[in-house]
């Protein structure tokens, strides 16, 4: 039988709250083994404190069942949606994490969050602790990790709708809804706002760093399942010219700053393999041919292989989302570990890249956008 499902003391469960508070909850959770909760919490009727639930339901466990004592942490293996609905069915108030924040804390993040925002598009210095502590100083008692969780689920919300967002702050989902609905109004209400964010993200600078050091090639995000909030939104529709990834698409010059870049990452490359006089051979094919190949750059990984190198480039950070034509992706499982795409990003400031090689639904979520219409269709 499932351990889980087993538990039916709802005497065990509060005992169990009640040696959370006696302990404290780092003792608590390194006494019986488990790291803190990401996504609920259960509150402890007692006294309000909110409690992390599957170190909770463990312990629980072995106060109902003495002689088998308390759950390991790879022993209860069930999520924590499954472990919360457990502790609901026996009459315990399970929260998400940052659910309990009012309208006015959620607004003041909000705003403080797109302070940065803009800032940071600006290039203008700021400093996020200092921001930090001095939003903390307005709201209900938060702590500074819970202010960054939520900075982090509106970097998510602001990535979902495809708008830029702050890069020390790493998407993180299950956000509340609260929150997404404060994001969304913001958004709608403050239009010219994030124009000048994404005009600003969209300035074309030659870059601050023309210098091919180690640091300059990073391993590429890995493609990760966010988790799907139930409560649904109405999705506000986005102007494409607040969408900076189409933006970034549309942009020649700054495409062809990218692609001037890789030339040179590409004469580096070549001369520290050992093939110096493939450098004469390399061919910027987007410009002396035009788009429509599939690619903008012909290289070299040795004198007989070819690299078919693909450039998209983007003044935003790592994780910013850019567009794939039909034609890229279909050229990109034609020649297969021949094609390389390069993602340049931050190019106005210290120019990084990450390549992903060889068939591009491998390495990304492809979404659809657009369709070709038309009064005719072949069919047979």
């Amino acid at each position: 039988m499932n351990e889980l499902s087993r538990l039916q003391s709802p005497a065990a469960v509060q005992a169990a709250f009640d040696e959370f508070s006696t302990l404290g909850r780092s003792a608590f959770l390194k006494r019986y083994g488990f790291g803190k909760s990401r996504y609920f919490l259960a509150r402890n009727p007692r006294n309000g404190e909110q409690c992390d639930i599957k170190a909770v339901v463990a312990v629980a466990y072995g106060v109902q069942f003495p002689s088998d004592g308390p759950l390991s942490a790879t022993a209860l293996v069930e999520n924590e949606a499954t472990v919360a609905a457990k502790l609901q069915s026996l009459g315990f108030d399970v929260i998400r994490i940052g659910e309990d924040w009012s309208q006015d804390e959620v607004d003041a993040t909000v705003a403080d969050y797109f302070e940065m925002l803009r800032l940071e598009a600006e290039q203008r210095p700021y400093n996020k602790t200092e921001h930090n502590s001095a939003l903390r100083a307005r709201l209900n008692g938060r702590s500074k990790g819970s202010v960054e969780l939520k900075h982090s689920n509106i970097s998510a919300i602001l990535a979902g709708l495809e708008l830029p967002f702050i890069q020390g702050y790493k998407p993180r989902g299950n956000s509340q809804l609260l929150l997404r609905q404060a994001v969304q109004a913001y958004v709608t209400d403050n239009r010219s706002v994030m124009h000048k964010v994404v005009d600003a993200l969209e300035e074309v600078k030659a870059p601050g760093e023309k210098t091919y050091t180690s640091t300059v090639l990073v391993d590429a995000p890995k493609k990760e399942a966010l988790l799907q909030v139930s409560e649904a939104t109405s999705r506000i529709r986005i102007p494409r010219k607040l969408n900076f990834a189409a933006r970034d698409e549309a942009n020649r010059q700054l495409g062809r700053s990218g692609e001037e870049w890789v030339i040179g990452y590409e004469h580096q490359r070549l001369q520290e393999a050992g093939y110096p006089d493939l450098i004469q051979q390399l061919e910027w094919i987007s410009d002396t041919r035009g788009d429509g190949a599939g690619f903008d750059i012909l290289s070299f990984d040795t004198p007989v292989d070819h690299r078919y190198i693909e450039v998209k480039t983007t003044n935003n950070g790592i994780a910013a989302p850019f567009i794939i034509s039909h034609n890229e992706l279909q050229f990109s499982k034609e020649m297969d570990q021949q094609f390389f795409l390069y993602r340049v990003f931050e190019l106005r400031n210290a120019p990084k890249l990450f390549i992903l090689r060889g068939d591009l639904s491998d390495h990304l979520y492809l979404k659809p956008l657009d369709f070709r219409a038309s009064f005719r269709n072949y069919v047979g």
